[in-house]
């Protein structure tokens, strides 16, 4: 049982930094920020989850019948990620690239301490709880100042040139003109080997430049994750299923007039509608697998979303399933999500390996959390930087999808648009 004491604030901002770098102390974090975007699908401002209780740390092998064993014997708030190459569990699917990351395909961990911000009140949630170490801790929390942080700017390297990119991308279009696949999400990896950085300071800059509503902060031990995500793949709400996937990219201006013109003109794109509608269908045929018949149904098609740095295009499908569904069983029917895949699925996953040269891993995986009722909300890892601090190796990755009406030159260019947040908070 956890003991739950909640405080009312007058400065939650304040509060969100200062847990941010109290947290730096333990083994296990996680942090995840709305950043008070406006959503209906939102349980909360802020959440922070740290210091393993228990925890599960497996590779690909039978992983998700292990996460809905721990998840079933916990019956407890669980806070972690599923890589992307969980994908090779559920298909005859494998992931032979390079790895500089070396991060686990799974971890989850029952958190001793967890805070959770909601307007101006903290509910905080005790595992034994020892005397009056609740309100010690909450004292420490509020005493904490930022300590002064640098690092070495690192030196990035291109996994795949330019040139090869559009070689690829061409590959990629003759797969999808001889029929074996309709739409593929191609990414490229950004690299620094000998990396030395500050994760919380990088990760407080890129979230300070994008503002994304599912940005995360991740920690394990070595292995950091700075996350400026803008997408949703998976939420549960009681019996309604919610996922909401993201095609079209469009740049954003400081000129009010040439902003709402790139919004329009992504609104009215073809080519992005066409994306972003084969995703959906890919999205309502995961979906099905575990729905109730009949309750698959698009909230929103195509709608535009803006925030700092882009417009994006996302499209909300939802399901109702029964109360008796794993939700481990809705995750491993949907995962890993359509937008960073293809359609059909498997097809493109196995080009997707062939032609990518980086492991995916933790990066177009998924980061949240599971409540003690089963409810979830997981995140899609993308605009984000992946940090080893025990090998000093630090990779982002961005891609596109490549559709037959791509342009590889212009693919490439959406790919520079997507990285210029890691660039600039890197250099």
């Amino acid at each position: 049982m956890r003991t739950i004491i909640s405080k009312k604030l007058e400065n939650p901002e304040q509060i969100k930094n200062q847990l941010l770098h109290w947290s730096q102390q333990f083994r296990e974090v996680v942090l995840l920020d709305s950043n008070n975007y406006p959503s209906k699908y939102s349980s909360f401002d802020f959440i922070v989850a740290i210091d393993a209780f228990t925890a599960i740390k497996t590779d690909f092998h039978n992983a998700f019948e292990d996460l809905q064993q721990y998840q079933q014997q916990t019956k407890d708030w669980l806070f972690g990620y599923l890589s992307y190459d969980l994908k090779n569990d559920t298909e005859d699917l494998q992931s032979s690239n390079f790895d500089g990351l070396g991060f686990p395909d799974l971890f989850f961990f029952q958190p001793k301490k967890l805070f959770l911000l909601k307007g101006n009140e903290l509910e905080i949630h005790y595992l034994f709880l020892c005397d009056d170490e609740l309100e010690t801790d909450f004292l420490d929390i509020q005493n904490n100042c930022n300590p002064e942080s640098s690092h070495e700017k690192p030196q990035i390297q291109q996994r795949i040139s330019r040139d090869d990119y559009l070689a690829k991308t061409h590959t990629m279009l003759e797969h999808i003109h001889r029929g074996d696949i309709y739409e593929a999400n191609f990414c490229m990896e950004f690299y620094a080997e000998n990396a030395s950085i500050n994760p919380i300071d990088i990760y407080q800059k890129l979230n300070n430049i994008s503002k994304p509503p599912l940005a995360t902060f991740f920690k394990n031990n070595h292995h950091y994750l700075l996350c400026a995500s803008p997408e949703r793949y998976l939420r549960k709400e009681g019996n309604k299923v919610i996922s909401q996937p993201i095609k079209g990219t469009a740049k954003r201006y400081s000129d009010a007039i040439l902003d709402e013109n790139s919004k329009k003109e992504l609104a009215a794109n073809p080519k992005e509608r066409s994306e972003n509608i084969m995703i959906v269908d890919l999205v309502r045929n995961d979906l099905s697998h575990t729905a109730l018949k009949g309750s698959v149904e698009v909230e929103e098609l195509c709608e535009i979303f803006s925030f700092e740095q882009v417009h994006q295009m996302i499209s909300t499908v939802t399901s109702k399933v029964e109360n008796s569904t794993s939700p481990i069983e809705i995750i491993r029917t949907t995962f890993p999500m359509g937008s960073m895949t293809g359609a059909p699925k498997i097809s493109a996953m196995k080009i997707i390996e062939e032609l990518e040269e980086t492991k995916r891993g933790l990066y177009s995986g998924a980061v949240g959390y599971f409540t003690p009722v089963g409810d979830f909300d997981f995140n899609v890892v993308i605009r984000s930087i992946l940090y080893n601090a025990q090998n000093q190796y630090l990779s982002f990755s961005v891609g596109s999808a490549i559709t037959s009406e791509a342009i590889p030159e212009q693919e490439y260019e959406e790919c520079l648009l997507k990285a210029k947040a890691m660039f600039e908070v890197l250099n």
